[in-house]
């Protein structure tokens, strides 16, 4: 019995899943002078939400950022920010907690051709809040 215990207790610790580079809380950055504006696109709400903004994608060297631009939004739990193929959370990369005040980091194997949309979406509750349609500048 104290080996089916254990092994249950082993199994358990070692099966939690660590917050990844993709959803953790990104650090707040300056867009640099040298940044180029790529991409940008303005929030539309879903039924009942609040939303004010922009959201744009800047690159520097080989890197992208994404910031938001003078954007508000009705409160909600555990809301995320999301580039996806579509415009609905179906497929789509996790960029952190919604904050408008930081820059998020765009992972460098993420082809930005294959994402048009930013989404702001409550994770805990699968519920989308604001859509952006991506526009190439």
């Amino acid at each position: 019995m104290k080996t089916i215990f254990f092994l249950f207790t082993i199994i358990l610790f070692t099966s939690c899943e660590i917050e990844g580079d993709l959803t953790r809380d990104i650090v707040e950055e300056e867009i640099s002078n040298e940044a180029v504006l790529k991409y940008n696109g303005t929030f539309t709400p879903t039924s009942g939400i609040n939303v004010q903004g922009e959201v744009k994608i800047y690159q520097v060297n080989n890197s992208h950022s994404l910031k938001l631009e003078s954007f508000s939004i009705s409160d909600g739990p555990d809301l995320k920010v999301y580039l996806s193929k579509e415009d609905s959370p179906s497929e789509f990369v996790n960029l952190g907690n919604l904050n408008p005040n930081i820059t998020y980091q765009i992972p460098p194997q993420v082809n930005l051709a294959d994402y048009p949309y930013v989404l702001i979406h409550c994770q805990q509750y699968n519920h989308l809040f604001a859509i952006a349609a991506l526009q190439s500048n």
